[in-house]
């Protein structure tokens, strides 16, 4: 355009000198130069895009000093500015002592400190009168004083805040989450990092796990015309929910929520009743979807993809499994109809039969990974992880000390949240979690695209133009195909690069579960892209990779395994009748594990019940396909 703007003056220069001409003529001869000179089409393919582009790392489920279980385990001054720093990049001093880095900043993090009791141990501790001047402010102040915050602990946790008790009422929790959402606000840079404001909703009714994480769109303009909704207001998911939709009534804002560790629900979190005891309802499936449209599938506190229980057929079920009851039984899980209502795979095979009951899916999620740190620090890579609570940071003696329930060797160094968007800032980042473009790694920075459709050719994969090829022709993770084709099956476009600071790639698996002409759930994996020139051999197997791991060194190399893998791969077992959903798991070459790099680095022993190798991985949002 600049071009033709260019010719069309020179060329009225030109008339002007030849002959006279008026203003008129002069505009017209401009304008009929620059319209011929227009192409239909524009010639930069890039200029009109409207699809995500781009990838960005975060961790939604981080907790700071105002969460009464991280302060009580040491962590009484890692402050949300402490937390956001950390997150950005910066150098810190973790609780610990130590001096701690992330290998490269984070694009977007959620703090999401307890709702209930939020900032009671900080306000105790400054003598905060709201809280010091009743009578059990001054008991628990002389427990301070004594050094027994376990007590103090207990104790609050055993007590229901309210008028008659202490005054975390509204002038007091008005007060902290205002802090917390001024903290976010000047944390957050739009179009470089991008801090959300939110808490977490500590659900545990008879110790069961139901816990979410609340995440705002908005500033705290809005999100300060509420406080926190928390357990101590209701132990039902319902009634957050109906929080969520009062919110955004009230404030014309945006909210979600995002579940994690069902693997600690004792069966409660993917239900086949609500809270009353009633059979699910359309108007369940309905709203828990409006609401959560997202599932943390990995962290610290064990993955949750599946379990080999529930996939007998799946070599890589067994990973950082965590099959402790729940907090208030912390036995193994003995009954084991409770594992699928636990499980992400378990769950989205559920989901089926919900949908073919109902009409509609009560658990048609897309993944994430999170870590759950109560330390202040998103930092989960094997080779720099700093655990759960901060007698968990590294040290001679953490893989053998006990946490809660178990011993700290058995926490996952997991996980990260990948979101695919058009750009970092809140909006953007938040609505690709609401329409499920999203995917979980368990610490590595594995770079995933997924697309599925019908007209797919075969070689699309090596197209430069694959991304903008597969929104054209198809949907991303977290879509939906409807109504296949007569004849057809669907395809679909996977492309997976190796974290360039970390190992290469394995393999790429389609996980399909599919619900069958009986009425019956069903999983197959498929092996559909392998490094190192393998096949999948006429059982369905493919050779393992032989380990490149020094255990006793904590090295590895990447001498194996794979920068990229890409196909187009086409369901073989497709029936357009049965409803079904498929995700992608990625998985690295083996590396040593977390428990492996503290050996190494304090010249211990590692434990011998913990695997010294692991293979990192990412779990794609699904892509369903309904009839």
């Amino acid at each position: 355009m600049m071009s033709t703007t260019r010719i069309s003056f020179s060329v009225a220069v030109i008339f002007k000198q030849l002959i006279s001409r008026t203003a008129c003529c002069l505009v017209l001869t401009a304008s009929v130069i620059a319209t011929a000179e227009q192409p239909e089409v524009d010639y930069s393919p890039y200029a009109d895009r409207q699809f995500p582009e781009n990838l960005y790392w975060g961790d939604t489920h981080v907790h700071t000093n105002l969460s009464t279980d991280a302060y009580t385990f040491e962590n009484k001054d890692r402050s949300m500015e402490f937390a956001y720093r950390f997150a950005k990049g910066k150098t810190v001093i973790s609780s610990s002592g130590q001096p701690v880095r992330l290998s490269r900043p984070l694009d977007f993090i959620v703090l999401t400190d307890h709702a209930e009791y939020l900032g009671i141990f900080p306000a105790l501790a400054s003598k905060n009168s709201d809280i010091v001047d009743t009578n059990i402010g001054r008991h628990w102040r002389s427990l301070f004083d004594k050094g027994d915050y376990a007590k103090a602990f207990e104790e609050v946790m055993e007590v229901k805040l309210d008028e008659k008790n202490i005054k975390q009422d509204r002038p007091f929790l008005t007060s902290v989450w205002h802090q917390v959402t001024a903290e976010a606000d000047r944390a957050n840079e739009p179009g470089k990092f991008t801090a959300f404001i939110g808490y977490e909703w500590t659900s545990m009714p008879t110790g069961n796990n139901l816990h979410r994480n609340i995440v705002f769109r908005d500033s705290a303009t809005k999100a300060n015309q509420v406080v926190p909704f928390s357990a101590i207001d209701s132990h039902d998911p319902e009634d957050l929910w109906n929080y969520l939709a009062s919110y955004e009534s009230k404030t014309g804002g945006r909210v979600l929520a995002i579940p994690h560790n069902g693997n600690t629900s004792n069966g409660t979190m993917f239900p086949d009743k609500n809270a009353m005891g009633d059979p699910l309802s359309k108007s369940y499936a309905e709203t828990r979807m409006r609401w959560e449209p997202i599932y943390e599938v990995t962290q610290i506190k064990g993955d949750g993809e599946s379990h080999p229980y529930l996939s007998p057929e799946d070599d890589f079920a067994d990973f950082e499994n965590w099959d402790e009851g729940n907090f208030g039984n912390p036995v193994l899980k003995k009954e084991k109809w409770m594992l699928q209502h636990e499980y992400a795979r378990g769950a989205l095979k559920l989901g089926l039969k919900q949908e073919a009951r109902l009409g509609v899916n009560p658990f048609k999620f897309g993944m994430i990974g999170s870590s759950d740190a109560h330390t202040s620090l998103a930092a989960v890579e094997e080779n720099n992880f700093f655990g759960k609570y901060p007698p968990d940071e590294p040290s001679t003696h953490r893989s053998h000390i006990a946490t809660i329930s178990m011993g700290v060797s058995k926490y996952a160094a997991s996980g990260y949240a990948a979101v695919w968007a058009t750009e970092n800032t809140r909006e953007a980042i938040f609505d690709a979690m609401q329409r499920k473009e999203t995917y979980a790694t368990t610490g590595s920075r594995i770079m995933v695209r997924f697309f599925g459709g019908w007209d797919f050719a075969r070689d699309d994969h090596q197209r430069p133009d694959f991304v903008a090829h597969g929104y054209l022709k198809g949907v991303p993770m977290g879509g939906d195909l409807i109504s296949a084709p007569k004849n057809q099956s669907p395809r679909f476009l996977i492309v997976a690069s190796k974290d360039p600071l970390g190992a290469n790639l394995d393999r790429i698996q389609v996980i399909k579960g599919w619900l069958d002409a009986d009425g019956a759930v069903q999983e197959k994996i498929y092996n559909v892209g392998l490094s190192d020139g393998r096949k999948v051999n006429r059982k369905g197997q493919v050779q393992a990779l032989k380990s490149t791991v020094d255990i006793e060194t904590a090295t590895y190399k990447n001498s194996i395994g794979a920068i990229q893998l890409a196909t187009v791969w086409e369901d073989p077992d497709f029936n357009p009748e049965q409803r079904a959903f498929y995700y992608v798991r990625v998985l690295e070459i083996p590396t040593p594990r977390w428990t492996t790099y503290d050996a190494a680095f304090f010249g211990i022993k590692p434990p011998e019940s913990i695997p010294a190798v692991i293979q990192e991985r990412a779990y794609t949002s699904p892509i369903w396909y309904t009839p």
